[in-house]
């Protein structure tokens, strides 16, 4: 029989896979927050190999059924943002604690994973703080160049030096050795010279 963690691993991945928004990994298409959701982990374990089991299931369960709140269904401003992606994790804290308790984790569990994926205090708590430079490596890493090309200059800058605010020292390190393209690699040092 599975452990309780390989059961919300396993619940988490079959939320995930619901996803009818795709993405193409080696070749194969895949339900793209399925996919978010497995990079974050083995980001995370390529980063911090000994991460707690709270912390290893609040970066798989981050974007839990995420396409279920549009971002079109809220006001295009800096507010509407902002409360879209407060709902968000809201809604990602909620249903990852339905999962751990019909796994059998216990109340002080379930809070600790609710209070990480809730990102309220990620300079001052080392997991939340982890979990954020997961993000940030994981956009850095696979998305960034997509998003690079989609965008004006100064609106990449601004979201370099934004995404690298967040990050603590060992994530700067850490980003600065990923294969970034030289013409995203230029931008990047121009974001922070």
């Amino acid at each position: 029989m599975s452990t309780k963690f390989e059961q919300a691993i396993a619940l988490i991945d079959e939320k995930n896979a619901q996803d009818l928004n795709r993405e193409i990994e080696n070749g194969k298409s895949m339900p793209k927050e399925l996919l978010y959701s497995q990079r974050m982990t083995d980001c995370l374990l390529n980063h911090m190999p000994t991460a707690s089991e709270a912390l290893q299931i609040a970066v798989r369960a981050q974007h839990i059924c995420r396409w279920e709140i549009a971002r079109k269904d809220y006001p295009m401003t800096k507010a509407g943002y902002m409360n879209w992606r407060n709902d968000l994790k809201k809604m990602h804290a909620n249903l990852t604690a339905e999962i751990l308790e019909s796994v059998g984790y216990d109340t002080d569990f379930i809070d600790r994973v609710k209070f990480i994926i809730s990102k309220k205090a990620f300079k001052k708590d080392p997991d939340s703080q982890t979990l954020e430079d997961v993000v940030c490596l994981v956009f850095l890493q696979y998305y960034f160049e997509d998003f690079r090309k989609k965008h004006e200059a100064d609106k990449i800058i601004d979201i370099v030096q934004k995404t690298w605010n967040k990050m603590s020292d060992a994530a700067h390190e850490k980003a600065m050795t990923l294969p970034f393209s030289s013409e995203s690699l230029s931008v990047i040092k121009q974001a922070l010279s």
